[in-house]
């Protein structure tokens, strides 16, 4: 009787270790796969509308969810205002319920001050740094008082304050608005209802710095706010103009990067969509947004290169406009739509004229334009 209530004990604590082993394994893998799960997919529909913002570069991308509710992920440059309100009115938006501006600059911001004049939004999301060089515009005060014989002093703007003029109309579209404004975190999720999620992957913190970029690109760019879009068996990768830095961070985390469609990140430039990245994203589809009088070299030919050799079916704004993809959220039904037909090579890269890095104090204002005349070398 002694030996069997002995062995009986000893069958318990083995169930009772089993137990906890099997309670720790659901805590630390299960538990967090079931919190980033997304919801089942409604059967509805998801449309993504990367808009075609250029000729110069820029970025637009209009989400509408299976229940309606609609995200702007950045506005393009000043003056793409009318394109991004034609695609609303296009698409039956009525109003955003986000905003998510990516970095501060005017190829991201450009225009939203042109949209929420006429358009409400409810909710604006971003990294919560401005640009460099930005202050606050001081309160008005009383001009002072010129005499009848005296002549009135003209004062030359700020360079500072007017190569940063967008930004200071993005902060007061957000205040005149009365959208409800937010700084990015990684993990927040955001529900926009049908089955459609949309989670904040980075900037990570600390915030990179420029002594961090010296293998290339700027820190405003780093700091880009990436976002991944789920629905059902659909996934997208929007990652602003986040750098190879920013990439290797979010390589060294807990992250789910595997995805169907990457929006490649700042325009196809050089100093992002590096090789490991691609292996641990490896999408089914690349869209390059960036225009035809980009002065940097966007897309470069060594990211086309990458992309190639990864086996993605590729898509361009610059040579085919405004692509819209559809999706019910069951595996592989995705569709991708142009709005025209490339006439030119889409593996063929651009060449630079000037290089997008910090290390020779790159400035993204004011530098855009139509691309010089090629000389004539025939003509005598």
């Amino acid at each position: 009787m002694g030996r069997a209530t002995k062995g009986c004990g000893c069958a318990g604590a083995i169930l009772v270790v089993l137990l906890l082993a099997a309670g720790f394994a659901g805590w630390k893998y299960v538990l967090p796969w079931w919190k980033t799960k997304p919801p089942p997919p409604s059967g509805g529909e998801l449309l993504v509308h990367v808009l075609d913002v250029g000729p110069i570069n820029g970025d637009s991308i209009l989400i509408i969810s299976p229940a309606g509710k609609a995200v702007l992920v950045d506005a393009g440059d000043a003056g793409k205002g009318k394109v991004i309100l034609d695609a609303l009115k296009r698409y039956n938006v009525k109003q955003l319920d986000y905003f998510i501006a990516t970095h501060p600059h005017p190829d991201h911001l450009g225009a939203v001050d042109e949209v929420m004049k006429v358009t409400k939004v409810l909710n604006v999301i971003d990294n919560g740094l401005a640009p460099p060089g930005w202050e606050p515009t001081a309160a008005p005060t009383q001009p002072p008082k010129v005499l009848s014989n005296q002549k009135p002093v003209t004062k030359r703007p700020d360079k500072k304050s007017s190569i940063t003029k967008f930004y200071e109309e993005y902060k007061e579209a957000i205040s005149q608005g009365g959208a409800h404004y937010e700084k990015a975190e990684p993990g927040k999720k955001i529900d926009l209802g049908g089955g459609a999620l949309l989670t904040i992957l980075a900037p990570i913190p600390p915030f990179l710095i420029k002594e961090q970029m010296k293998a290339g690109g700027n820190e405003p760019n780093a700091n880009s706010v990436v976002a991944r879009l789920d629905y059902g068996d659909f996934s997208m990768l929007l990652p602003g103009d986040a750098e190879q830095q920013t990439e290797y961070r979010m390589l060294t985390r807990d992250l789910n990067l595997q995805t169907d469609i990457l929006k490649v990140s700042h325009h196809g430039s050089k100093y992002a969509t590096a090789a490991d990245f691609l292996e641990r994203v490896k999408p089914t589809v690349a869209i390059v947004s960036c225009g035809e009088w980009n002065r940097y070299g966007h897309p470069a030919q060594a990211v086309l290169d990458r992309l190639k050799a990864a086996g993605v079916k590729l898509y361009r704004t610059d040579l085919q406009g405004e692509i819209t993809i559809t999706t019910r959220g069951k595996k592989d039904d995705f569709k991708v739509a142009t709005a025209k037909e490339a006439k030119s090579d889409l593996w063929e890269g651009r060449l630079s004229q000037k290089d997008d890095s910090s290390r020779v104090g790159f400035i993204a204002y004011g530098d855009f334009g139509p691309p010089p005349k090629k000389k004539n070398v025939n003509r005598k």
